[in-house]
């Protein structure tokens, strides 16, 4: 990867009074790619995602290397955060309902967004985010424009704040469970969206998920995570082939439509996965 968009060597998390730091070690590269990032709840997968917008506070961040294109993201000023978080970064969130304001109109936090980074009439602003609104199957933008977060479901919502998001045109885009509240015909529109931004604009995607299946029909490569460390890496079509026990067992946990009506098996976890490092890909 020659020129990779992301950078991260040695990622550590740590919360004040936890026993132990929630990621460790936590080293990869992105390119104009799709990177999944897979794990069961707890593993520090959105911890990673957070760490990288710098948006973990009260929590000890530390890298060998956390760069993002030009800029040293161990270093930058939260001034310089500012310019790059939202307009250069991204970030979708996995649940609309705690990331929208319920007292102001969805329109008006699109458009908000969208003049926090750049220079434009409020007419343009508002012409920029009805088309972002029609962007991601919303079939009626001015309607929805005008509703509050509680007058949309919860599908609508995350489509707004993947509007939201995308709107600056970013480098970068972390995306935590942007589909988890979707319908099975909406999830494979808004990942087209995302498809189609990294195939023709070339940007960078960091999938979060839980979903082997997701990661595995959409992603590049795969980071699996287990207890704050990446224990596995390797390109998402070979996800079926990999090695590490953790692995593998979320695979065997997974229900199959027409396999076997045994018990799914129980994963038996091992006291070395604490220890196992996995070497940068």
């Amino acid at each position: 990867m020659s020129h990779p968009i992301l950078d991260v060597a040695g990622l550590t998390v740590r919360y004040p009074g936890a026993a132990q730091p929630a990621v460790r070690g936590v080293s990869f590269q992105l390119g104009r790619e799709r990177l999944g990032i897979v794990g069961e709840s707890g593993s520090g997968k959105s911890t990673v995602g957070r760490a990288l917008m710098r948006l973990l506070p009260g929590a000890e961040v530390s890298a060998e290397r956390m760069r993002f294109e030009e800029v040293d993201l161990t270093a930058a000023t939260e001034r310089q955060m500012l310019k790059i978080r939202g307009a250069r970064m991204s970030m979708i969130l996995q649940d609309p309902k705690f990331s929208l304001n319920p007292i102001r109109r969805c329109g008006l936090q699109i458009e908000e967004a969208y003049r926090t980074h750049v220079r434009s009439s409020r007419a343009e602003a508002r012409a920029r985010a009805l088309a972002m609104l029609e962007a991601v199957q919303i079939r009626d933008p001015e309607r929805v424009y005008d509703l509050y977060p509680h007058e949309v479901s919860g599908g609508m919502g995350q489509r707004v704040m993947i509007a939201m998001m995308l709107l600056t045109d970013p480098d970068l885009v972390i995306a935590d469970e942007p589909t988890s509240a979707l319908d099975v015909t909406v999830r494979l529109q808004v990942l087209k969206i995302l498809d189609d931004l990294v195939r023709e604009k070339g940007i960078g995607l960091i999938m979060i998920s839980h979903d082997l299946n997701l990661v595995r029909n959409f992603c590049d490569r795969v980071l699996i995570m287990y207890a704050g460390r990446v224990v596995e890496t390797l390109a998402a079509r070979d996800l079926d082939r990999a090695q590490h026990p953790y692995t593998r067992g979320l695979l065997a946990a997974q229900p199959r439509i027409g396999g076997k009506r045994a018990p799914l098996p129980v994963l038996q976890r091992e006291a070395a996965w604490n220890e196992d490092r996995e070497e940068m890909a």
